[in-house]
């Protein structure tokens, strides 16, 4: 008898693991009821919605500067999303089926977050293009920053503290 505790010890550890798993896995996402969505696993916060139309890269990164208007003045040092920041929003489970934009697009983007249309500016740039994250296929691209048909500024922000 003596001998079966330790298995019995860790066959319940076991499954006490399996079983909180999903838990936790539903845990990455908290909408904060005000606009904004926390991700707990980046340590950022995203605006809940993009920016409602179509909008060239300059536009976007100076959206993102000051914030979603429904949120403005609440919380601050907001900024454009890297790729990776936004690549980590894309759902890559084939089950997913994804949601419908306002654009028509059928994208893979988390559900807590609504995107108007599936291609939204990154930070990152190089000379007269910058890098543009594609949730309808889930890649991203380098495109002309004067270009604006179905491109979304989606402001991010690093949590810290206080604010």
């Amino acid at each position: 008898m003596s001998r079966l505790r330790p298995l019995y010890a860790c066959l319940i550890t076991i499954l006490l693991i399996c079983s909180l798993s999903p838990a936790y896995a539903g845990e990455r996402f908290t909408d904060n009821g005000d606009g904004t969505v926390t991700d707990h696993q980046l340590g950022v916060m995203w605006a809940k919605y993009d920016n409602q139309g179509d909008i060239d890269w300059r536009g976007a990164e100076r959206y993102c500067r000051w914030g979603p208007p429904q949120i403005m003045g609440k919380y601050d040092n907001w900024r454009l999303p890297t790729n990776q920041e936004l690549a980590s929003l894309y759902v890559r489970d084939k089950s997913y089926k994804g949601y419908e934009t306002h654009c028509g697009q059928k994208v893979k983007m988390i559900p807590e977050i609504e995107l108007s249309c599936g291609w939204v500016w990154t930070s990152e740039v190089k000379s007269i293009t910058a890098r543009v994250y594609n949730f309808q296929r889930g890649y991203h691209y380098m495109e002309l920053k004067r270009h604006w048909k179905a491109y979304r500024a989606l402001p991010v922000r690093d949590l810290q503290e206080g604010k």
